[in-house]
């Protein structure tokens, strides 16, 4: 027998993923700028998000990934709080690479967590329009 569950049933689960996805969507940040104007630096909050992350779920809620998945992800009653939360965490960094605010450079990077790939594939056939300097238009075979 081991510890006892952190989460007892799915909706336990889901209510402590709505605070981790709170607490994420609302990190205070302290920033600082030098106003020009009043020759002094300034310090101000702002709210931030970060992303969702199951790694971070489990740091938020005081356990170890490795336990998270074998707790719960194989437990019928939990699979499907547990899909809920990984589809959470790739909508999310979708959305913000969509809406920049994370760098696209990093999207490879971020989404191949989700089975996502980069694939560059260029498929010419035909005729392509090429614009010579001078503005001439000419259609080349490919």
């Amino acid at each position: 027998m081991g510890r006892p569950r952190k989460f007892k049933t799915p909706e336990d689960l889901q209510a402590a993923w709505e605070a981790y996805t709170d607490r994420c969507d609302n990190v205070a940040v302290l920033t600082h700028a030098f106003s020009a104007h009043n020759s002094e630096f300034v310090s101000t909050t702002l709210r931030r998000a970060v992303t969702y992350t199951i790694t971070g779920f489990c740091l938020f809620s005081g356990i170890s990934r490795s336990a998270f998945y074998k707790t719960y992800s194989n437990d019928p009653v939990f699979v499907d709080a547990v899909t809920c939360a990984r589809d959470s965490c790739e909508v999310d960094a979708r959305h913000k690479f969509e809406l920049g605010i994370l760098p696209t450079r990093l999207a490879g990077l971020w989404m191949s967590n989700y089975s996502y790939g980069i694939k560059a594939e260029a498929d010419f056939s035909g005729t392509a329009p090429v614009v010579i300097s001078g503005g001439e238009h000419h259609d080349i075979q490919v």
